[in-house]
């Protein structure tokens, strides 16, 4: 199954979307179908396939980035990114989190790096000839970024790491690393520093964790690892702020996708499944939990569209007062929310309604069932989004 192109005007999503982002959404219908059918056996093939063969990387850096990297039209805006992420999630979570890791390594380049770096980094990472990765947690500090503890020590023309970092998405297959330490434990979030670390780098160990879904995770651990600046020293948290908040929304949007899968799956089922000699479709209560099902997803695709929408059309941050900014932020954190929420139930119903079938390792609904549940917790907790939501409250 793949995404269907009319997909934006089906519930009335066209409005928060201009006429190339429609394009765009037939476009990946039709990029889908392919990874559906043919998807490479390797998670650094499936990156490639990403960047050179179907030129969905090339959309990483948005266009507030874009200017200073000189990518003109390859850039891309949140909208664009929404549609990508929805369409992957639907067709592969692999693929639709690879995408994303890369795009997270990707743009504190775009933004903070020098123009040696961006020159000399940004093609191969775009083109999906190099996988990032952005190394922010710590066993320590998850949620409470302020409390990491990776130290960052200069050491002549660059600086040595020395810590631990776990739960980093692409860690195993990566050939570049965004890792964020501290040049000062003392001064808290303003020694927050980002730095670049090459695969390889001597000093530098990588060890891989078992995640519950199909997606290469793992630890870090810098002992004199040399390590290169990227930005300015004590700029590193609002860069990994402005990182997250940049592929928040999206995150919302690859949960869709699921949803929007899980409920295919779930009508497929049903429709052809008998019991008690009638379809199962025909039982009310399977009528009930579909149409449940059906209104809280178009419920979260219009909240995330919204929420793109709101981010590609407002002004810059800098532009806007701290009661708007929070505003902003809490269209965010609810698009995100309930989103990834509201998939999880919808997932969770699809494999119910599928009966024992639907516990099978291997079958669509029991994969969804575990590459879901990361969505709720990364790139922001449903726990920090209510936080951040009550704040932008008037």
């Amino acid at each position: 199954m793949s995404p269907r192109p009319d997909s934006l005007t089906s519930v009335g999503l066209g409005a928060f979307f201009a006429p190339e982002h429609h394009a765009l959404a037939e476009q990946l219908a039709t990029v889908a179908a392919a990874l559906a059918e043919a998807p490479p056996e390797e998670p650094r093939a499936l990156v490639r396939a990403l960047g050179r063969e179907h030129g969905l990387l090339a959309r990483l850096v948005p266009r507030e980035a874009a200017t200073a990297v000189e990518l003109g039209p390859a850039a891309s805006d949140v909208r664009a990114l929404v549609l990508v992420r929805e369409a992957l999630g639907y067709t592969s979570a692999l693929a639709d989190a690879l995408f994303a890791v890369q795009g997270l390594g990707s743009y504190p380049i775009a933004l903070a790096g020098s123009a040696p770096q961006r020159a000399g980094l940004l093609p191969d990472l775009l083109a999906g000839e190099r996988v990032a990765a952005f190394a922010l947690t710590e066993p320590e500090a998850g949620s409470d970024v302020v409390s990491l503890r990776t130290r960052a020590t200069k050491d002549g023309a660059g600086y040595r790491l020395d810590g631990d970092k776990t739960l980093i998405s692409n860690a195993p297959i990566a050939d570049l690393m965004v890792v964020f330490a501290t040049v000062d434990p003392g001064a808290g979030k303003r020694a927050i520093t980002a730095f670049l670390v090459e695969r390889g780098a001597p000093g530098l160990v990588t060890e891989a964790q078992a995640l519950s879904g199909d997606h290469p995770i793992g630890k870090l651990r810098f002992d004199g690892c040399r390590a290169e600046r990227l930005g300015a020293e004590g700029a590193g948290l609002a860069l990994a702020l402005r990182t997250l908040d940049a592929f928040r929304v999206t995150v919302g949007a690859a949960a869709n996708g699921m949803a929007s899968r899980a409920l295919d799956e779930a009508l497929a089922h049903v429709r052809a499944r008998r019991q008690f000699g009638k379809p199962l479709w025909e039982l009310a209560t399977v009528q009930a939990t579909l149409a449940d099902m059906a209104t809280e997803r178009d419920a979260a695709r219009l909240l995330v569209a919204r929420a793109a929408h709101d981010k590609d059309t407002r002004g810059p941050a800098g532009e806007a007062g701290s009661a708007e900014r929070a505003r902003a932020s809490a269209v965010a954190a609810m698009a995100k929310m309930f989103a990834t929420e509201t998939a999880q139930r919808i997932i969770d119903r699809a494999v119910q309604l599928h009966g024992g079938s639907g516990v099978l390792a291997g079958s669509v609904v029991e994969a969804l069932y575990r590459d879901i549940r990361p969505l709720r917790i990364y790139e922001g907790a449903t726990e920090v989004q209510r936080l951040v939501i009550a704040r932008g409250l008037p």
